[in-house]
């Protein structure tokens, strides 16, 4: 029996890990899972050796009040990694945790792939000279990251981008409509505060005020707010009081059902722009951190923009507002904007589909050639 620990660290890596661990068992059923992760890696017959949430941190001055905690879960991983003695160490993203990891298991231990290549060819590229010696092989998600890390001689492997097999393009708009009461006049609209407790502080104040002002120029207005499994409930009692009460949807069909329905959306930087562009639903990218962190950030960050579907347009096809600009009244206009103009969101939409087309795996489903190219280093 191969067994193979698993290590993913917050929602998107939860995510990936159970698409990846399905593949894997198609490929052998007899792979045994351990590690580390949340509900979906959990639909899989997975256990967690503690609640994944607690890796969930983002930011310098939001991690500090957790450094004691996370080392403590640290050792305990690294401990019981030691004591497994697992076939294949698999790390899922969450580099401030499992790239610690990594350097603490060695090449001594178990083989080791990192799935999800870190964003150094955004920010501090000088970081990039620590990573030899870390993995045997580094799983990339995007195209162009081959070509800046095999110079480095970090062995990485393109296959092909998860999201392309989510299933977000798929959603039912008039079930979802039907589920929900919505009128066949009514004007839905995502709102997407990301999968971390502390994104969601941060962000959820802002979408309130942005709601009143859109209602007030929009009658018809029905907002959709998708909760991460984890912090759910705690959505749901922050936006209790609202006085424009969205829909929760906690589950994934659910939320491309949503977005099948959508007119447009706002959402935080990361994978929920790609599964958005596969719905074709126009949207507008929003963040706010801690002001040190973004201080900080501006100063290191190396690309010209922070969403991915911009990214890999190469242009700003979507808006971003982030920091300052993450105010209710430019929010509440660029969605007002979007609602209004049919050639910005069909602009958008353009875009989407030649984005997308670069992320396809070089053969097969992305989270197959994954699982080939780990079972390869195992071989």
């Amino acid at each position: 029996m191969t067994n193979i620990f698993v290590i993913a660290g917050e929602a998107s890596g939860d995510v990936l890990g159970h698409r990846l661990m399905t593949a894997l068992h198609r490929l052998d059923p007899a792979i045994n899972f351990t590690g580390i992760g949340g509900a979906r890696m959990a639909e899989a017959g997975f256990s967690s050796l503690f609640p994944m949430q607690e890796l969930s941190h983002m930011g310098l001055a939001e991690i500090l009040p957790r450094l004691l905690p996370l080392q403590r879960r640290l050792t305990q991983t690294i401990a019981a990694i030691r004591a497994q003695k697992p076939d294949i160490l698999v790390t899922i993203d969450s580099p401030g945790f499992t790239l610690r990891v990594l350097k603490a298991i060695g090449p001594g231990g178990p083989k080791r792939v990192h799935y999800v290549a870190p964003q150094v060819w955004a920010w501090r590229q000088e970081r990039v000279k620590h990573f030899p010696g870390l993995w045997d092989e580094l799983l990339c998600l995007l195209p162009f990251e081959p070509e800046f890390f095999a110079p480095h001689g970090l062995h990485p492997v393109f296959t092909g981008h998860p999201v392309l097999e989510s299933g977000a393009d798929k959603g039912d708009a008039n079930a979802f409509r039907a589920r929900h009461n919505i009128a066949p006049d009514a004007v839905p609209i995502m709102l997407m505060p990301g999968s971390r407790v502390t994104e969601t502080k941060r962000l959820l104040p802002v979408f309130r005020q942005t709601l009143a002002l859109l209602s007030a120029e929009e009658k018809k207005l029905v907002p959709v707010l998708a909760a991460a499994p984890g912090i759910a409930d705690s959505v749901a009692a922050q936006t209790a009081d609202w006085a424009v009460r969205p829909i929760i949807i906690r589950g994934v069909s659910e939320r491309y059902d949503a977005f099948a329905a959508a007119h447009a959306a706002l959402t935080k930087s990361g994978t929920s722009t790609l599964e958005l562009a596969m719905a074709g639903v126009p949207m507008a990218v929003t963040y706010r951190v801690n002001p040190i962190s973004g201080f900080l950030g501006r100063r290191l960050i190396k690309v010209p923009h922070v969403a991915m579907i911009n990214l890999l347009c190469g242009k700003a096809l979507v808006p971003e507002l982030l920091q300052e600009q993450c105010r209710p009244d430019i929010l509440a206009a660029t969605l007002l904007a979007l609602l209004r103009a049919p050639d910005q969101a069909a602009a958008q939409r353009a875009g989407f589909t030649a984005a997308l087309a670069s992320l396809r795996a070089p053969e097969g489903a992305p989270s197959d050639a994954a699982a080939q190219a780990i079972l390869a280093v195992l071989d």
